[in-house]
């Protein structure tokens, strides 16, 4: 940006959406008491824009309406303007989303919210182009009519906003309790089947989202069912959108979504929580059909977090732009000209045709890399061959390297951390590749003192020496995720005493125990209009479904009944939410299956230097087991000092690598004899 141009209240911002406005001429607040007690001081109407750095129709209403002259004169002459970063509100978002969702009948950002000072909505909307066209009213009409409105009539508004509160507060506070049917996973499995996508993978037309947590559900469902067609339906799927667009063939990582039904053309910006989701769906399909390929997608996710996606103390970076140079894409493609120049004729034809790279292109004249039209396995044999590719490949990412880049948003969220922690921790163990674990636990060391008050309270986001607002439910789900995985990988108790620590923390902070649930913000946070329970398992599953999974997990290693009573509410007060919509809640429904199977454990405890004990936590790991709960004490970290009171009965006995196995309601003798602890593994 030039520095001649004058900047608004947002330069003092760490968020990079809110730097990215800094500069147009709308008089922009930040989210604040300044802004509503100056909207109330003037009578003004607030007009509030919720979106996040790297969406594109955000790019395109600042370009046609945010950097106007004409619409900035409007909206600071009759309105106080607010701009929120989703991402680090998610609180605010959640909130105006479902007003948004509730007048409108859908959502999607940038959100345009127009409501009063005391923060009550009556106007909703998505992107609105600056004049009337493409079906939708323009931004100057609707500012109009409203300050118009607002001058003339404001009592009208009022009421209006009053019925739109209270529908709103009903819809996301008050839950009907109800018992969870016993055919939901037969429902949810119906949909699955008749909106399957025979031809491409995927459920459903375009736009096609990856929606990773379906396929880990639809993985356990073949794993209790037998069902060879439910895991063919996950093969299909995580092939189609790796052979498509949706994944970066030069640079590796997955895209948003798929415009078309084929993943061909991608909505091209890369979120880290996508990644890190589809990380553990390719692993897990790797672990349950031994196909070496898909555990070769998820390293190659792993591949690209590290090198393009960390920062230089272990934080993860929260996204990529789709645009650079003011285009969509245009990173990403390429012509057969631009590909003979870099790899030479012989290569440049061989990696054309394989990646079908062609004249008149399949994107806007260009090429967007992908292997859709080929009828060769995704699992390459020939191992020259595929050297031959990797190299064309890597000379293609240094060329590329030499482009605009898309623009990275190198804020750090807890909540998505969390996630990729998560991944990289199963990857860790599932691939025995030490670096992917050091990477999590790097990560977590991060969070632990950059995003952790003094208090032991967590925090939300951290960029630029600034750490900032009070974390969500989300954040505390996701890191109690990533400790668990850190707990089973590592086998360092510390992990499962923080996980059961925070775990303590989410109650105190965000439970109904009245009613049950979990709200989004905690109550010590900045109180607002409502306050959510979030459930939706959408592009990220909900904060809820994961607290339930942890709490399931947590209760089988440390068997709390407080735990136990807090799952079953869980169930109850979203139970005719989950009827209704069994597919909407496919992580609940995730918690759900472990709920009424897990009852198996596995406790090994040993020394990391035993190779005894280091091949048997291999093979356990080599093993597709999402109802067994997996304790691994490594006794070259711990000291039975600082072992869980709950976990000091498991000892090694005789000094020995030693096994503890419960199945099917009955505890077995301790084994420490290494062939009978593998006979009893296998059968597992």
């Amino acid at each position: 940006m030039s520095s001649n141009k004058k900047t608004n209240r947002l330069i003092n911002e760490k968020s990079p959406y809110l730097l990215q406005h800094a500069y147009n001429p709308v008089d922009w607040y930040p989210w604040s008491d300044e802004a509503f007690e100056k909207a109330k001081s003037e009578d003004k109407p607030i007009f509030l824009s919720i979106g996040y750095s790297t969406c594109h129709w955000c790019h395109v209403m600042e370009r046609e309406s945010f950097e106007d002259k004409d619409v900035a004169e409007i909206l600071n002459k009759d309105f106080i303007s607010i701009k929120v970063d989703r991402e680090e509100r998610p609180d605010v978002d959640s909130i105006y989303m479902n007003v948004c969702q509730a007048i409108t009948g859908h959502g999607g950002w940038p959100l345009t919210i127009l409501m009063t000072s005391d923060k009550k909505p009556f106007y909703a909307g998505t992107y609105f182009p600056k004049r009337t066209k493409y079906g939708r009213p323009g931004l100057i009409e609707i500012l109009v009519y409203i300050s118009s409105k607002w001058k003339e009539n404001k009592t009208e508004i009022i009421e209006s906003t009053e019925k739109i509160y209270n529908a709103v507060k009903d819809t996301s506070e008050n839950f009907e309790v109800e018992e969870i049917d016993e055919k939901v996973f037969d429902k949810a499995y119906e949909y699955y089947i008749d909106s399957f996508d025979e031809v491409y993978g995927g459920f459903g037309g375009a736009p096609k989202f990856p929606t990773p947590h379906s396929l880990l559900f639809l993985l356990r469902h073949w794993k209790l069912s037998g069902e060879e067609k439910t895991i063919k339906m996950v093969e299909k799927t995580l092939e189609g959108m790796y052979r498509g667009g949706l994944f970066d063939h030069i640079g590796l990582g997955f895209t948003r979504y798929s415009t078309d039904e084929k993943w061909l053309v991608p909505h091209f910006e890369k979120m880290l929580y996508d990644n890190a989701l589809l990380a553990i769906a390719y692993t897990e399909l790797f672990l349950a059909t031994k196909k070496k390929k898909y555990g070769e997608i998820a390293e190659c996710i792993f591949a690209y977090i590290i090198r393009d996606m960390t920062s230089e103390d272990g934080g993860f970076f929260t996204a990529e732009d789709a645009d650079s140079e003011g285009e969509e894409g245009k990173f990403y493609v390429w012509s057969p000209e631009e590909i003979m120049e870099v790899l030479g004729e012989q290569d440049g034809e061989l990696f054309c045709r394989y990646y079908d790279i062609a004249k008149g292109g399949n994107f806007e004249g260009k090429s967007i890399p992908n292997l859709i039209k080929n009828r060769r396995s995704i699992e390459i044999q020939d191992l020259d061959f595929k050297n031959r590719l990797e190299m064309c490949r890597h000379k293609l990412f240094e060329h590329r390297e030499k482009r605009v880049h898309p623009y990275k948003d190198d804020k750090i969220l807890t909540s998505w951390n969390g996630l990729m922690i998560a991944a990289l921790a199963i990857g860790g163990r599932v691939f025995n590749n030490e670096d992917y674990t050091i990477a999590a636990e790097k990560s977590m060391s991060f969070i632990m003192d950059k995003l952790t008050r003094d208090d032991g309270r967590l925090l939300a986001r951290y960029r630029d020496g600034e750490s900032k607002y009070l974390a969500y439910l989300d954040d505390y789900a996701f890191i109690i995720w990533a400790l668990l995985e850190l707990f089973e990988t590592t086998g360092n108790e510390k992990y499962v005493v923080k996980a059961e620590s925070l775990n303590k923390d989410m109650f105190d902070l965000f439970l109904d125990e009245e009613k049950g649930g979990f709200y989004l913000y905690g109550k010590d946070s900045e109180e607002l209009i409502v306050r959510p329970k979030e459930i939706y398992d959408g592009a990220i599953p909900s904060g809820n479904s994961v607290a339930t999974y942890n709490l399931i997990r947590l209760s089988q290693i440390f068997e709390d009944e407080k735990n136990s009573e807090v799952i079953s509410k869980q169930f109850e007060i979203f139970g005719a939410s989950i009827n209704l919509s069994p597919i909407s809640y496919a992580f609940m429904l995730m918690a759900l299956q472990s709920y009424n199977r897990m009852k198996d454990k596995i406790v090994l405890v040993g020394r990391n230097s035993d190779n005894g004990y280091k091949q048997i936590r291999k093979i356990i790991n080599q093993k597709f087991l999402p109802f067994t709960s997996k304790i691994f004490i490594d006794m070259d970290i711990n000291t039975y000092d600082n072992i869980h009171d709950k976990l000091k009965g498991y000892k090694m006995v005789n000094d020995k690598t030693t096994v503890y196995i419960c199945k099917d309601f009955t505890c077995m003798e301790p084994l420490n004899d290494k062939f009978k602890i593998l006979e009893m593994i296998e059968e597992l």
